[in-house]
């Protein structure tokens, strides 16, 4: 596997056929969907992946069956988060032998959870697995606090940890604030890219986010990169009302799964439980949304 991790990757969503099975069809065809978007890289069974609703076994051959589709073409980072340890190391274990480029990790919920709890559980995944850690800061999942100085003492510490997905707001205080403390971070942001320009103006590598339309943020992240802060912030600006619209606090899967849909990535928008559905009105509203940003049809790759 070659490539950085770096730039816009996407969380990939796991397709459920009707029955609630892996849809191991959609699953390679939202493969394809996003390489051709332009995704930098995969990131595979986070949260918003609905790992936790996967069976290990299960959690394995949708590895296998990514690396497969995917054939060496872009990076893939695996989300390996698991309550029992020695299942994190088994996890990531697996998804080195099958090609990875990194694991994607957040401490399990703790009893009284402290910076040393936290240090000693990273070091001792650390001490089984050479290849990169991701480290995952997203709270609301685990419950667990992680300060800029605990993540810039991770990062200094455990030679193999060099990238921080970093969901915990303020986002952008608590970029600069962990950068002021290391440089030893390739930072990503995420919640749906809602904030992917001023993450970006603070110091991050790019984002790991599931948003349904991946063109747009890599199409914002080239002209940044590129230095034309004007054209990333006009097709930003341009979009944010469908970046808004999708990432609405507890039903942001079951719109952007319903998004896929219906731009042909996937062939189902069903969810395992729990989850909460979207109504009539959610429905009528992704069209309206669509037609204020000027999306006629979504099957096709927006271009700008």
């Amino acid at each position: 596997m070659t490539g950085r991790i770096t730039g816009i990757f996407n969380i990939m969503a796991t397709p459920f056929d009707s029955q609630l099975q892996v849809d191991w069809e959609s699953l390679r065809s939202l493969v394809e969907f996003q390489l051709d978007k332009g995704a930098y890289g995969l990131t595979i069974l986070g949260v918003l992946g609905e790992a936790a609703k996967l069976k290990v076994d299960e959690r394995r051959q949708v590895v296998d069956t990514v690396m497969q589709t995917v054939a060496g073409r872009v990076p893939i980072v695996v989300g390996v988060s698991h309550p029992d340890t020695q299942t994190v190391i088994a996890l990531s274990q697996a998804a080195f032998d099958s090609g990875a480029a990194g694991v994607m990790i957040a401490p399990p919920r703790m009893n009284e959870p402290t910076d040393d709890k936290v240090i000693a559980l990273y070091s001792e995944i650390a001490e089984s697995i050479y290849q990169p850690i991701v480290v995952q800061d997203f709270p609301p999942v685990n419950g667990v606090i992680m300060s800029p100085d605990l993540l810039a003492a991770l990062v200094e510490r455990i030679p193999n940890i060099r990238h921080l997905k970093l969901e915990d707001p303020p986002l952008m205080e608590k970029i600069s604030a962990v950068c002021q403390r290391t440089d030893k971070y390739e930072i990503f942001g995420g919640l749906g890219g809602m904030f992917l320009l001023e993450e970006l103006n603070r110091g991050a590598a790019g984002t790991m986010t599931g948003f349904a339309f991946t063109e747009i943020l890599v199409a914002v992240f080239k002209a940044y990169s590129a230095g034309d802060r004007a054209e990333a912030e006009r097709i930003f600006d341009h979009y944010l009302p469908l970046i808004r619209y999708e990432n609405q606090p507890v039903i942001n899967l079951s719109i952007r799964k319903e998004m896929l849909r219906r731009r042909g990535a996937i062939a189902n928008a069903a969810l395992r439980e729990p989850f909460a559905p979207i109504d009539a009105g959610t429905h009528a509203e992704i069209d309206w949304v669509f037609k204020r940003v000027g999306i006629e049809d979504p099957t096709r790759k927006l271009t700008f």
